[in-house]
């Protein structure tokens, strides 16, 4: 089993959390794992994505230009990262943000309303988090459990009282993908 994830979006939305979120989760389930955070010039509003690599055996390198997974939180990331998805391989997209789907008809999309769900959560900020509950939802080997054991860890201290409104939107996020056949 080897997944080669791209999660991407801009600086604020909590791409490098949601990495090393999704790297921690692989490392709890016993997986190899490596983690390559890319940040654009600018901090929050620019350009933000990470590898994750989780597989078996040993991982030679953290670098890939091909992916089986896509996360993309915009429609910038959609745009600039559908086309290295492999064939068969998953788009997962932020339909909340996202006005013009993935035009590809030899992957597997899924549209997921992170934003709105977030705002039903009364928490926009946890949208990366509704997302993640997506992207495990079509995940293979990284279970909510693992990913939630590796909020304790990757988040601050003093952010551990949200873990508990984190897990909710994971669980919102797996939740709303579950069953869902197309976009």
């Amino acid at each position: 089993m080897i997944a080669e994830v791209l999660i991407a979006g801009y600086g604020g939305q909590g791409i490098m959390l949601m990495g090393r979120l999704l790297a921690y989760g692989a490392i709890y389930e016993g997986l190899q794992v490596t983690f390559y955070p890319s940040y654009g010039p600018e901090m929050r509003g620019g350009t933000a994505n990470c590898t994750v690599v989780i597989a078996d055996e040993r991982i030679g390198s953290p670098v890939r230009n091909r992916f089986t997974h896509l996360m993309a939180m915009n429609q910038a990331s959609v745009d600039k990262f559908s086309d290295r998805v492999q064939p068969c391989g998953v788009i997962v997209y932020n339909e909340s943000l996202v006005d013009t789907p993935p035009a590809r008809s030899d992957v597997i999309l899924k549209a997921i309303p992170a934003d709105r769900i977030a705002a039903e959560l009364q928490a926009p900020q946890a949208a990366n988090m509704v997302s993640m509950g997506g992207l495990l939802h079509v995940l293979p080997r990284i279970n909510a459990a693992s990913i939630l054991k590796g909020l304790a860890r990757v988040l601050p201290a003093y952010r551990h009282a949200a873990i508990p409104l984190n897990a909710a939107a994971i669980q919102r996020g797996i939740e709303a993908l579950a069953g869902k056949v197309g976009p």
